[in-house]
């Protein structure tokens, strides 16, 4: 089987597309995981053991220098922004994919039920933006203001040879931990289709094929210079509120003494926009450019916005269930996946209905439990919870994801490897190949699933919680 290109490097100076995107963004790995999916390959390769996995008992200092020392290993240097060519990152990511005619494509925010749906409707799944991390030489946890000073000026070295885009930095100690004081997280976001994605979708799409544009609609407090550059402090997938990241917020001071910061030194810049989306939003101009080039080329356009992970989770499981038993299969047996731990061909190959969790807050870990609680019983359920890396109050205890496994019949099992040291380890994301390799076949996979039965399905199973589709 032929592996997926690990790099694209034009014959201009820059950086390749793999060297520029975060390593283990949620956009790399579904990328990633959606094209070994359509290769019929699984993620076996994805994601190797990190050093931190030697630390889980150790001291939260060393802890702490251990992961800033890995993620050094993988940042972008502040000179090498001026690098970082974001269609070149278009052209890598859309190299991933067997050079072939395709019946559709998925647009937008990145999701794991979003590259389930996709492989289920036999499809490529292209993001809207990509992450990448840099460098903060004497950064600090609790310095939101310097880190805004610091990650204007690479802004504006990414935006000088990349006026298309908009760069969103998100300072977020919940989720990152002691790494947002050793890197500054950047969301690129095309504001226009990239030539790459054009070129790919006149080129590689049937004739007629529809296009499905998924927006996350989730907002955030964040402060905007009108020059291409915004700046939040948390985001959605922390678990927390907004109001948790204020100065006096009790939330807040255990985030920082976990990430090695002092709650008095906390000062975030004045907002100016105090609902503006959140760093997986969709930038309009990249909307309105996918409904001119699909109204001028005569593909039909769908969107579907996400109020909230848990929405498209369940629309997506709903629709993999009655997909599965339309093919002969039973639509019994459940993995509930976490982040980066998914493998949409070993879903397929095992006929396992999907429900992926954004992340290990207990808010994501509750919805699944609501859905569980109202849906037909599954005969077994497997739960891979991925370790989040960090201590944060808004985290799922182990607990709580083994009363997910519960709601099984006859089989309820926890992953033990991703049990082992939660919530401060790392698990690859072949940790989730390994587990499901272990699940009996069950082919042939159904006949590919089209695209208005999936559009007729997200509607049926995600308009009461808000899943808007058109």
């Amino acid at each position: 089987m032929p592996k997926v290109p690990v790099g694209l490097t034009a014959a201009d100076a820059g950086l390749a597309g793999d060297r520029v995107v975060a390593v283990g963004s949620t956009a790399r790995v579904l990328v990633a995981a959606t094209a070994r999916a359509l290769r019929g390959d699984d993620c076996a390769d994805l994601g190797h053991p990190t050093p931190l996995s030697r630390f889980t008992g150790a001291p939260e200092p060393v802890r702490r220098a251990a992961a800033a020392r890995a993620v050094g290993r993988v940042a972008l240097t502040p000179a090498q922004t001026a690098e970082v060519d974001a269609e070149r990152v278009a052209r890598w990511i859309v190299a991933q994919y067997p050079h072939r005619r395709w019946p559709a494509v998925v647009l937008g925010s990145p999701h794991g039920a979003a590259a389930h749906l996709a492989v289920a409707l036999g499809t490529p799944w292209l993001p809207a933006g990509f992450e990448l991390t840099v460098h903060w030489n004497r950064g600090a946890v609790d310095r939101p203001q310097a880190a805004l000073d610091h990650g204007a000026a690479l802004a504006t070295r990414l935006l000088a040879g990349n006026p298309d885009v908009h760069v969103r930095q998100v300072h977020c100690p919940a989720s990152r931990g002691a790494l947002t004081g050793a890197t500054v997280a950047l969301a690129v976001r095309w504001r226009t289709l990239p030539a790459a994605y054009r070129r790919f979708l006149a080129d590689r799409l049937d004739p007629g094929a529809p296009v499905l544009l998924l927006h996350d609609a989730r907002t955030w407090p964040l402060l905007d210079d009108g020059r291409g550059h915004s700046f939040q402090v948390g985001c959605p997938a922390s678990g927390l509120d907004p109001v948790d990241f204020h100065p006096d917020a009790p939330a807040l001071r255990q985030v920082l003494r976990a990430a090695g910061g002092d709650g008095r030194h906390w000062t975030p810049p004045q907002v100016t926009t105090p609902q503006g989306d959140a760093e997986h939003g969709v930038e309009s101009g990249f909307d309105q450019a996918a409904q001119e080039w699909t109204g001028r080329t005569g593909h039909p356009l769908h969107r579907v916005r996400v109020p909230h992970p848990d929405a498209l989770s369940a629309a997506v499981a709903d629709l993999y269930r009655g997909w599965l038993r339309r093919g002969g299969k039973t639509g019994n047996r459940l993995v509930v996946e976490c982040g980066r731990l998914l493998d949409p061909w070993q879903v397929l190959r095992a006929g396992l209905v999907p429900y992926w969790c954004e992340n290990a807050t207990r808010r994501r870990v509750e919805a699944v439990e609501w859905w569980l609680a109202s849906s037909e019983p599954f005969s077994s359920v497997d739960v891979l919870p991925e370790p989040p890396g960090v201590r944060s109050p808004a985290l799922a205890g182990l607990p709580q994801w083994l009363a997910v496994a519960g709601f099984g019949r006859r089989r309820r099992a926890l992953d033990r490897g991703c049990a082992r040291g939660y919530p401060v380890s790392s698990v690859p994301t072949r940790r989730a190949t390994e587990v499901l390799r272990n699940q009996p076949y069950d082919l042939p996979v159904p006949p590919r699933l089209g695209m208005a039965d999936a559009l007729d399905a997200l509607r049926a199973g995600g308009s009461h919680q808000g899943l808007l589709v058109s």
